[in-house]
């Protein structure tokens, strides 16, 4: 096949690029700065930037992947960063869009990320696809890049969102802030350690990429986490025990908060969320043990 994949130089996109690089699809990337790249040995990729012309590109893609985004984590959310937030999203989806209208041979399919955020803060909530989203600044940017995918369907093109939970791999997402802490023995619940955490290992992202690829009558928003979230306190100590650790250093919201502000949403908000839309499309998660999931990356 041939994939275009925004994002594709990314925590996630990295991951996916690779698994395609290995079955031999031939791989366009969209990235900032494609000479970062020009290193890369695989013959079957290339790498555009943004201002290159989409359309053509669009031409010739079976398949695209929107995974772009800036990171949310590791920063407080001020005005400046917010607008590279929204931007990295939402503005950069619209672009794709338009570059599918414009061209006359068009993708099969449009995988877009979205984000499990989109549901706010929940409580002990069960939350699947069909619950409304929250009203903070996060849940409205999941809401706007959700709906800057959607014009492609009236294109003819088959659309997936997938809202995406915490990915678990080393060297991105949370996990690259709480390891470190742990690996000083410092490690620990990030507020009361009541919130759920909604996770999912890496491979699963891969394997559910190739599954949607692969059955075509598969469409539609769709909760990308393990169907079975834990607690944050869970969490950690499944994390402690894995590392031979302690993971009772707990970090209180106010100091989080004081640091972070909004930022710190996505590690302190309880989304119960679960996979209902994938489970009922067939698709089997080969990590639904946390023990497992964290034991296979540490």
């Amino acid at each position: 096949m041939n994939i275009l994949i925004s994002g594709g130089t990314g925590f996630i996109g990295t991951e996916i690029r690779n698994n395609f690089l290995k079955k031999g699809d031939f791989l366009t990337i969209i990235t900032r700065s494609p000479e970062k790249y020009a290193s890369e040995t695989a013959k079957n990729q290339a790498f555009i930037d943004w201002d290159s012309d989409l359309s053509a590109v669009m031409e010739e893609a079976d398949v695209v992947i929107n995974l772009v985004g800036e990171s949310i984590f590791g920063k407080p959310w001020t005005e400046q960063i917010k607008k590279r937030l929204y931007s990295s999203r939402v503005d950069n989806t619209r672009k794709l869009v338009e570059a599918v209208e414009k061209s006359e041979n068009r993708p099969e399919l449009f995988i877009s990320a979205s984000g499990i955020s989109y549901y706010g803060d929940r409580g002990d909530d069960i939350l699947d696809e069909s619950e409304p989203p929250g009203d903070r600044f996060l849940p409205q940017l999941c809401v706007d890049w959700e709906k800057a995918a959607q014009p492609v369907k009236g294109l003819g093109v088959r659309l997936v969102i997938f809202r995406n939970g915490i990915v678990l791999e080393k060297g991105g997402g949370a996990f690259q802030y709480l390891y470190p802490l742990f690996k000083l023995g410092l490690g620990g619940p990030v507020g009361d350690g009541s919130q759920y955490f909604p996770w999912v290992h890496m491979m699963d992202v891969c394997r559910v990429v190739e599954f949607v690829i692969e059955n075509e009558e598969v469409e539609g928003i769709m909760n990308l986490v393990s169907p079975n979230p834990v607690t944050m306190k869970e969490l950690t100590d499944t994390l402690g025990e894995v590392m031979h650790r302690p993971s009772f250093f707990r970090a209180p919201e106010f100091a989080v908060r004081f640091i972070l502000g909004e930022a710190a949403d996505p590690l302190l908000d309880s989304l119960r969320a679960q996979p209902k839309a994938l489970q009922q499309a067939g698709f089997e998660f080969r990590f639904k043990s946390l023990k497992e999931a964290l034991s296979d990356i540490v």
